[in-house]
């Protein structure tokens, strides 16, 4: 008989327990490899963010806009949208830009005086090469259209030229002190504009800062003519027939010169200067810009920007069109940055045909139709009104269903009705060349803006195209004014903080600022209902003695709780959002159907951290800095409305002891937490078992891999953030079990409990929850830790049929990430951060049927791991965090003291939170995020689809033919009129002397130098194939003479054989 032992039972229970787990991870066979991971920016949308200088190739017809950021966007038809950004040094401002009209080629000036030649020949614009001023500064540049010689003019006043081809200096210079009058005894300032004569290339006008300007003969190298104006000078534009030029000024008034030597101007005027009682003219702000262009029926066009009065409410922002006597204003809604003239003649010695005019405004792309009367402007097809409204947070979703897109689009066409005002003529900008790729899935991205509207885009094939937009704002009453700061989101209480689409169902939640939480159902008919509300307290007794005391734990944002009294409950529910009483007309699209009003203790209003839907189950979780709700869609009642504190129940973790111990059991009649009626259920850390009740009639689901990123706003105290990130992962995963896993915890409803019907009874079972604890190594370096969005999800594990039982869940925490074997309740695997890092944004993502977790960290790094094992697939420098700092509340980070002597800045933690809202992970590895408060930046971790980016770009440089130059007429040419040619090789070649080398610096382009390498390479290649072909040849001479030796040795060997033959053919055999 066998004997037991206590050492016998143990061991028997661990061969039980541990090989099982064990054999679990052996038997999943992850898919995704190092190998599948790439990291890559591929495309970018919206409208650059603060724009500073504009172009426009009138052959090629595409058109170039540089930002402060340096960044380069080029623009033509849709789908030919293309960006580049300038590295190192000149990652600055871009100050000026000119294409090299039809040669494929754009010319760019940055804020560290550098020249930069692009090159637009292929899809991505490259740099060929630079040329860095290092004694002068910038001020303006001039490429006469056909020429290969670019004028730059500087602050010193000075003129130089530079060859485009090879970037080089010429010795040709036109210096300030030769332009000016001899009897000058001042500088005459920076040189503002240079611009040369159209019919003769041998006369450059120059506009110095003081208002002197000067017309250059460039063969006799000195000044021709010269002009004072009374006013600084803002710009230049010569007529096409070269007898005249106008220049705006400083003062509002544009002047009118002609080519010859008079003191004053032919003609000044001040267009929007009006006349006061006295008789005088009132000041007009400057003129930017004038513009002077022809058409071939006569008439002139002077088009400028500015120049409107400068008393108050006058109107600002114009670019007025003046033809003949008539003067059309156009009021813009942005400030004016820069305009160009569209025309169809690239040459300026003829009549123009100008058709439109390009306005680059300060946060939009407008274009002006001159062709049509009233001058209407051309509908966009670009995403410029992506920030309409400030974008608060957005959603990405890939493969979504095929008939999702077409719905969309089909109320989206319904709702926004085509505006009259636009112009019927197609959009000007109509360069390259693009064809939608074919893309085996479909892509939307969603949204979220201040003003509490979504926008919903189809993202597929490289391109964003508006597709529905949805305002929230409609469902709520106006809120009160007088209530603008009683609370920190109150100044923007309708904007839309959390977004959660299901993509089957086509249900949508969306969480406002305000704790409102909005339920819709997308219908393709309009209807009139009511607007349901359910008003959800969440709420536990000595709420406030167990947060406002504890030292140990704080569960606010940004504030501390205290105890209020009536007035600030009144105030508090006097800033809280009313929905709209009485049935609303409600237009195809979402619809809403719920509206859930969540406040905590004392009717505070609460932050939603967290949002989950589960149309299967029929059930919407959310989270907030309180506590959990849960509701169900179905029958539109609240399931569960259970407080932080009682997640943890009597076996909370942290201590925290209230100030009266007493319960309310004699206080039944009160206000109490429908989830203190499960306290005494409520599963310990240690307890064995988790219980599940699935609804009736449906299957539970399996294969899961639940997510829970846990949320946690800043505080001074690293003890309480600690305890705050371990409440907030219990909540995520209670939230993960409740919505993802199938999981209904239920509890009594505060609103409808007694007329409750049968089967909503039977919802409302005992429930238990499991509580994950993850423990972090606090910072060093910044106590203030912050906090990462709460974001559930769960995704199959496809990888093996045996496993068909088994779910994980994924809790990431700043610090931790844990795997956990929900059925054995045990922790699988986990890592660990450093302790100068944190995670900013964390998701699981399917690729090539499997799953990983993608994470973005403080530091900038991209990290991707396999699931279930948390195998390191990839982690690159990707993103630095001060980059998305435009997000925070500081809009620039905060220098940690200890730190500002490297100079190294660090963002506040709490903002990290709102940092992560614009930051997506997708399935099939895609991404984005907002890069600035105006474009979203989309990125991809897989290299099967970085193999394919190229494809679905479109072709910057199509060949056309250039128009013909003008040429000389007899008549004209005997009379002295028509264009005089200027053989610019030969006055600013080799000619014109050397250059001053310290005057600028010649830097190669990337391509350049590895274009040289190449062909060193190729040339030491073909020398020593030479070297090899000529050692071969002497070779085989060398065989050939020997050939030929032996050939001559075998023949008189064969002669003397011939002639011992003979000698003894007739002898007999005895003779010998």
């Amino acid at each position: 008989m066998k004997k037991f032992t206590f050492k016998g039972v143990l061991d028997g229970f661990r061969q039980s327990v541990q090989p099982q787990a064990t054999r679990q991870e052996q038997e999943i066979q992850e898919q995704l490899k190092a190998d599948h991971f790439t990291l890559k920016k591929t495309f970018r949308h919206g409208f650059p963010y603060s724009p500073t200088s504009f172009a426009f190739d009138p052959v090629q017809k595409l058109l170039a806009i540089g930002d402060k950021s340096g960044y380069i966007r080029i623009l033509g038809r849709p789908g030919v949208d293309a960006h580049a950004k300038h590295e190192g040094e000149s990652e600055c401002a871009v100050l000026f830009a000119q294409f090299l009209v039809n040669e494929g080629a754009l010319v760019t000036v940055t804020a560290d005086d550098t020249i930069h030649l692009w090159s637009i020949r292929q899809k991505t614009p490259r740099i060929v090469q630079s040329l860095k001023f290092q004694r002068e500064r910038v001020t303006c540049i001039h490429l006469p259209v056909g020429s290969k010689w670019l004028y730059v003019g500087t602050e010193k006043g000075n003129i130089h030229v530079v060859h485009i081809d090879t970037f080089a200096l010429s010795g040709y210079i036109i210096n300030w002190n030769k332009a000016i009058e001899v009897v000058r005894t001042s500088h005459p300032g920076a040189v503002i504009a240079l611009c040369d004569n159209p019919l003769d290339a041998n006369k450059l006008l120059i506009a110095f800062e003081c208002g002197l300007l000067v017309l250059w003969d460039l063969k006799a190298k000195c000044a021709e003519l010269r002009w004072q104006a009374a006013e600084a000078v803002k710009s230049l534009a010569w007529h096409y027939e070269g007898k005249y030029f106008v220049s705006s000024h400083t003062d509002g008034s544009i002047c009118s010169w002609p080519t010859k030597p008079q003191a004053k101007p032919q003609s000044q005027v001040c267009p929007h200067a009006k006349i006061n009682k006295d008789g005088n003219a009132e000041k007009c702000k400057p003129i930017y810009k004038v513009d002077l262009k022809s058409s071939a029926t006569g008439e002139t066009f002077t088009i400028f920007s500015g120049g409107m009065p400068s008393e108050k409410g006058s109107k600002s922002n114009c670019i007025t069109v003046m033809v003949g006597k008539a003067t059309t204003v156009l009021e813009m809604e942005h400030a004016v940055c820069d305009f160009i003239t569209l025309c169809e003649n690239p040459w300026p010695c003829e009549t123009q045909e100008p058709y439109a005019i390009a306005v680059l405004l300060q946060y939009d792309l407008v274009l002006i139709d001159l062709l049509t009367p009233g001058f209407p402007c051309f509908e966009s097809p670009y995403p410029m009104d992506l920030h309409e409204s400030p974008v608060t947070c957005c959603t990405y979703l890939t493969d979504c269903p095929s008939d999702l897109v077409p719905a969309f689009y089909s109320v989206g066409r319904t709702t926004t009705s085509k505006k009259s005002c636009f112009s019927e003529r197609e959009w000007p900008i109509s360069g390259g060349e693009w064809s939608p790729a074919s893309c085996s899935y479909s892509e939307i991205v969603i949204t979220g803006h201040q003003d509490g509207s979504l926008k919903f885009w189809d993202s597929g094939a490289g391109t964003l195209q508006i597709l529905y937009k949805l305002k929230t704002a409609k469902m709520f009453e106006k809120p009160r004014s007088h209530v603008a700061h009683s609370h920190p989101e109150s100044d923007n209480p309708l904007a839309v903080h959390l977004i959660f689409l299901c993509s089957e169902s086509r249900r949508l939640c969306v969480a406002g600022a305000m704790g409102q939480v909005m339920l819709f159902k997308f219908r393709k008919v309009e209807s009139t209902s009511e607007v349901l509300v359910l008003e959800i307290p969440i709420l536990y007794e000595n709420f406030d003695d167990i947060y406002g005391t504890s030292p140990e734990c704080d569960f606010l944002t940004g504030h501390q709780v205290q105890k209020a009294e009536s007035s600030d409950s009144d105030k508090t529910a006097e800033c809280s959002l009313k929905v709209r009483f009485g049935a609303q007309r409600k237009p195809p699209g979402f619809q809403s159907q719920l509206v859930c009003l969540t406040t905590g203790p004392n009717r505070r209003n609460v932050q939603v951290t967290s949002l989950c839907i589960s149309s299967s189950y029929g059930l919407m979780a959310y989270g907030t800095e309180y506590g959990l709700v849960i509701i169900d869609i179905i029958q539109k009642i609240c399931l569960l409305s259970v407080a932080c504190p009682d997640l943890y129940g009597a076996h909370d973790p942290y201590s925290r002891t209230p100030k009266s111990p007493k319960r309310i059991e004699n206080k039944e009649e009160q206000s109490r937490s429908p989830s203190s009626d499960q306290l005494n259920d409520t599963t310990s850390p240690d307890s064995p078992s988790l219980e599940f009740v699935p609804e009736a009639g449906e299957t539970t689901a399996h294969d899961g891999v639940a997510t829970a990123t846990s949320s946690r706003p800043s505080s001074p105290d690293p003890v309480v953030n600690s305890a705050r990130e371990t409440l907030l992962s219990g909540s995520a995963a209670a939230t993960a079990a409740a919505a993802a896993s199938a999981a209904v915890m239920m509890a009594k409803s505060p609103q409808r409990d007694d007329a409750a019907p049968k089967e909503l009874q039977d919802r409302r079972k005992s429930m238990s929850w499991k509580t994950f604890n993850l423990k972090r190594q606090l910072s060093k370096v910044n106590m203030k830790i912050g906090g990462l969005n709460v974001n559930t999800d769960m995704e199959s594990l496809k990888n093996s049929s045996i496993l068909t039982d088994r779910q994980y869940i994924v809790i990431a925490s700043e610090k931790q990430t844990k795997v956990f074997d929900v059925a054995n309740q045990c922790c699988i695997n986990r890592i660990q951060l450093s302790e100068m890092d944190f995670a900013v944004k964390a998701e699981t993502i399917t690729m090539k049927d499997g799953s990983c977790l993608a994470t973005y960290l403080s530091n900038g790094h991209l990290m991707v791991h396999s699931l279930p094992s948390l195998k390191l697939l990839l982690d690159t420098d990707f993103l630095p965090l001060m980059e998305l700092s435009f997000q925070t509340k500081c809009k620039q980070g905060i220098v940690d003291p200890m730190l500002s002597i490297w100079g190294q800045q660090i963002i506040v933690h709490e903002d990290t939170t709102q940092i992560s809202k614009i930051f997506c992970f997708s399935h099939k590895g895609h991404g984005l995020y907002m890069a600035s408060p105006t474009e979203i930046q989309k990125f991809t971790i897989s290299s099967e689809f970085c193999q394919f980016i190229l494809e679905m770009m479109g072709e910057l440089y199509t060949v056309h033919e250039m128009p013909e130059q003008p040429k000389e007429g007899f008549f004209k040419g005997l009379f002295g009129g028509g264009a005089k040619l200027l053989d610019r090789e030969e006055l600013f070649g080799e000619q014109s002397g050397k250059p001053i080398r310290s005057v600028a610096r010649h830097i190669p382009g990337p391509n350049l130098e590895q274009l040289g390498q190449r062909a060193s390479t190729a040339a030491s290649e073909i020398s020593r194939a030479h070297q090899l072909a000529m050692e071969r040849g002497e070779k085989l001479n060398l065989l050939e003479e020997r050939a030929e030796r032996m050939a001559n040795t075998a023949q008189d060997f064969s002669g003397t054989a011939h002639q011992l033959m003979l000698k003894y053919k007739d002898k007999k055999w005895y003779q010998l």
